[in-house]
């Protein structure tokens, strides 16, 4: 794979330390800033939601700027944004600040899923995403379960600080590695924009992006709320959803590395073995969390499973939207996000029914069981080889 592959990892690597972080900071901010637990929580509904409406609106200004200058712009804005929610007394402005920072989070992974694609061979693109996304659970590995102990140890606001550091290296990075016109410039980036988004009436593309909002709306629903499990539920104490968050992200990266090798030539494979054993995942996590010994061995299975999946579903976003060679990015980006501002809402009013703490798993597995309904059937997209 080629190295600017992994310097756009290390700049995914913040962002989504960022992202994820939320899941074991939410019961101080909500302390902090006088709120509840699930008010807290809409934060990363916040943050999925202007990522949402950020891809497809920034990937569209970029598409005819270069990708170096596009993806630093967006990686500076992202810093901007942390060091104002770390100084900042007001849930209402650190709201604010979070669907900033998911705008420019949108406008820099919606073009550099586009350059990853583009910096190599067409059968290639399940492997460039893998590196992609690496950073992504590289940092359910390392960057949120160390937001959370230094949460912990010190404050909510050191991790913002942190993550706002964690931009200086990614933006040198962008700038030493990754030339300056590689992607979106790819060979068909004469495409009108109006034909671009003209793809998004095809059914097979409309259908896997549900797929991929769905999944990744049980994703977020679970692991957004999963410290008030571990704390509670399972009576643990708080040093323990450090070591949950950890066992989160190495399945996270266990599964989206394996998957990598498979997506492109047998996707179908991936998900029909993935796909159920995700569904029996979450309410066997709801009825065993009170036992630790069980409970955590399923969190790194789940995060294992979430991330196979999801990581294969994104590469069929690409294949499918192939005709839309600068917007396929930003459509992959604002699938999985609808699902991630969704999941964290329906999760918070499951934690007001009599399954407490759990009740967000119970909503995972409801929606993983919605996608296998709705992406069963031989003409399924996700059947489908690389084309």
């Amino acid at each position: 794979m080629p190295l600017p592959l992994y310097l756009l990892a290390l700049a995914v690597f913040a962002m989504g330390t960022s992202e994820f972080m939320l899941a074991g900071l939410v019961p101080d901010i909500a302390a902090d800033l006088d709120v509840s637990v699930g008010t807290a929580g809409t934060l990363t509904t916040a943050f999925a939601a202007g990522m949402v409406v950020g891809a497809p609106s920034m990937a569209a200004l970029a598409r005819n700027l270069p990708a170096r200058a596009s993806l630093l712009g967006c990686v500076l804005v992202f810093l901007a944004s942390h060091a104002a929610g770390a100084v900042t007394s007001s849930f209402a402005v650190l709201f604010a600040t979070r669907v900033v920072a998911a705008l420019a989070n949108a406008g820099f992974l919606a073009v550099a899923l586009t350059t990853a694609a583009a910096l190599v061979p067409p059968d290639r693109k399940g492997r460039a995403l893998a590196v992609l996304l690496s950073g992504t659970t590289v940092a359910t590995i390392a960057g949120v379960p160390g937001g959370s102990l230094l949460g912990t140890l010190l404050d909510w606001r050191a991790t913002f600080w942190a993550v706002a550091a964690l931009c200086l290296p990614a933006a040198a990075g962008i700038l030493a590695g990754v030339p300056a016109r590689t992607g979106p410039r790819v060979p068909d980036a004469g495409t009108p924009l109006r034909a671009e988004l003209a793809r998004l009436g095809d059914r097979r593309l409309l259908t896997v992006m549900l797929l991929g909002a769905l999944v990744n709306a049980a994703t977020f629903a679970s692991f957004t709320f999963l410290a008030p499990v571990v704390t509670g539920t399972a009576g643990l104490g708080e040093l323990w959803v450090t070591v949950a968050l950890v066992l989160f992200g190495a399945g996270s990266l266990t599964g989206v590395t394996v998957a990598g090798r498979f997506s492109d030539r047998r996707p179908g494979a991936v998900v029909a073995v993935c796909a159920p054993a995700l569904l029996l995942g979450w309410p066997a996590l709801a009825l065993l969390a009170d036992r630790p010994a069980a409970l955590l061995p399923l969190v790194f299975a789940q995060g294992a499973l979430s991330f196979a999946v999801g990581g294969t579903l994104i590469t069929r976003v690409l294949y499918a939207a192939s005709g839309a060679p600068t917007m396929a990015g930003s459509y992959a980006t604002a699938a999985l996000n609808t699902g991630a501002a969704a999941g964290p809402l329906l999760a918070a009013t499951a934690l007001g029914t009599p399954a407490g703490a759990t009740g967000p798993l119970w909503v995972s597995g409801a929606l993983v069981g919605v996608a296998l309904l709705v992406g069963r059937g031989p003409g399924s997209p996700v059947s489908r080889p690389a084309s």
